[in-house]
């Protein structure tokens, strides 16, 4: 994986697990510095880091160290080689959908972990495809779509800067950066994007006119998938169900926590899911 830019070494951190052996193609002398502070910052500061020099020329050298000792540039053509360990106490993200919800920052308007795992089962991520990602709040579904499977690509249309901000900030921490994100609204935002292999709406069900111009715009086998938390919001997945047929379910989540000195449950919003595959 070529480095370059800042934004390209935050692609690292969606490829960190203990254990992790790894080479590095590098570009620039303060590469494997910048790369020593993300494993510190990650929690592998213990990550034992080999700089291999000018491979097969007259110049020909290795330095090792840790990343949380490093300090040391390295020449300008090298490749880095990484043996990643954890520090106690690490949390270690898995690729598999769903994060925990507080790997992302959010202001409460989020698909939830065990809605999201379920959304990306439907979605079903592959190299290369493309999602949409309509009314993408924090980014959790666009975020997990792109770490799921390799040249994933994916395009967010959120109208509240703030989301916005959040989803670029929770793509750049997990491993994603190349994630898009656009001040716009479907259906008028979808005008001119790429075409997509998958779209998630998320929010916006009730404009007039989304569904039918997600239809028009997935590739063929293409899949859509749409929550609903409102009974608005329901009413236009009971309608596009009945006419369109696909798939209609109903996800309920309970999750443990006190109650007074005991422990009770205490439910989720239910959500309904629509999910279609466009023949």
């Amino acid at each position: 994986m070529p480095f370059g830019a800042r934004t390209a070494v935050d692609l690292l951190r969606s490829a960190l697990y203990p254990g992790a052996r790894m080479l590095v193609l590098t570009s620039g002398a303060a590469a494997p510095v910048e790369i020593a502070d993300l494993l510190v910052n990650e929690g592998y500061g213990r990550t034992r880091m080999t700089v291999l020099e000018h491979l097969g020329g007259d110049q020909e050298r290795h330095v090792s160290g840790t990343a949380e000792d490093w300090s040391a540039d390295a020449a300008a053509l090298h490749t880095l080689a990484l043996e990643v360990t954890a520090d106690r106490g690490t949390r270690f993200h898995a690729r598999v959908p769903g994060l925990a919800d507080d790997a992302f920052r959010h202001d409460g308007k989020m698909t939830k972990q065990e809605v999201r795992a379920a959304t990306l089962a439907e979605l079903k991520p592959h190299p290369g495809a493309m999602l949409w990602d309509i009314g993408a709040g924090c980014g959790s579904v666009a975020i997990e779509w792109l770490r799921s499977a390799n040249r994933t690509r994916a395009i967010g249309l959120e109208p509240h800067a703030e989301r916005r901000q959040m989803a670029l900030e929770n793509a750049v921490a997990l491993g994603v950066p190349h994630l898009e994100v656009i001040d716009s609204s479907a259906p008028a935002g979808l005008e001119g994007l790429p075409p997509p292999d998958a779209v998630f709406i998320g929010g916006g069900l009730t404009a007039p006119g989304v569904i039918e111009a997600v239809l028009n715009a997935l590739r063929p086998g293409g899949r859509l998938v749409a929550n609903a938390v409102t009974l608005e919001s329901e009413a236009v997945l009971l309608a596009a169900y009945g006419k369109l047929g696909g798939n209609l379910k109903k996800i309920s989540v309970h999750r443990a926590s006190a109650v007074g000195g005991l422990t009770g449950w205490r439910p989720l919003m239910p959500v309904t899911q629509w999910s279609l595959t466009r023949s």
